[in-house]
């Protein structure tokens, strides 16, 4: 199995935090985001690769990162060549330049760099290995006035998603999933197809919001927090919530 973490956005919404500093390096208790998701990755002994995508902007901010991140699994920094928020590829187009830059056929787990997680990503890792089936986490999510700033899902009795909705204007239910995803080397050509076949190649909710009706996708529940930092008050008071 192969990580590929991305991080080749140029987070606008927290400027000026942002204007030099990539989101992914953003620290929490002194210790950039990024750390926090290579550490979890490095409990799955199944993972021998971990790639991060950044863009030209932000490229030497992660080179210089990389020399100093403690990893047991080899990490690579690739450059997607993109400079602005205007001609970025987009989470699912630079999924698939990641793909075709290292020639992967294998198994995937993709995580959003702005991504901070409490639950143990071992026991999504085993539940994805248990079902044998594309796989996504979400957490029901209280606040009911923010949940079209997120893909929100339908699951059945057997955690099967049945419908999924990226930003709705009228929520059908309270599961929010986040950018975590882990899927099966044979799901790869449909990336390549999505993007292909001309669909939005930004949000990596709009390639699952596609992909479960075409094929059978699982929601592993989180046990444990999860936090999607777009906005400098989400950073705020993930801050706040975590330095010690």
């Amino acid at each position: 199995m192969k990580a590929i973490i991305l991080a080749a956005g140029y987070a606008t919404r927290l400027y000026p935090l942002t204007l030099n500093m990539p989101k992914a390096l953003l620290p929490i208790n002194n210790k950039p985001i990024i750390n926090y998701i290579v550490d979890q990755i490095n409990t799955l002994d199944a993972v021998d690769y971990i790639y991060v995508v950044t863009n030209a902007k932000f490229a030497q901010n992660f080179f210089d990162w990389q020399i100093s991140i403690n990893s047991k699994i080899p990490v690579k920094v690739i450059n997607d060549g993109t400079t602005q928020d205007g001609d970025k590829k987009g989470a699912i187009g630079d999924i698939q330049f990641v793909i075709d830059h290292e020639q992967i056929n294998d198994d995937l787990i993709i995580i959003a760099g702005d991504n901070f997680f409490t639950f143990q990503l071992k026991d999504y890792y085993e539940f994805a290995m248990a079902c044998q089936k594309d796989c996504a986490c979400a957490k029901e999510f209280n606040n009911k006035n923010l949940l079209n700033q997120f893909a929100i899902a339908l699951i059945d009795g057997n955690n099967k998603l049945i419908d999924l909705e990226e930003k709705p204007q009228v929520p059908k239910s309270n599961l929010v999933v986040y950018a975590n995803y882990i899927y099966r080397k044979q799901t790869l050509p449909f990336i390549k197809k999505y993007l292909q076949d001309g669909n939005i190649p930004d949000a990596p909710g709009f390639f699952l919001q596609w992909l479960y009706k075409r094929q059978d996708v699982y929601i592993y529940k989180i046990i444990g927090e999860c936090y999607d930092i777009g906005t400098p008050k989400a950073y705020e008071d993930v801050q706040k919530k975590f330095t010690y």
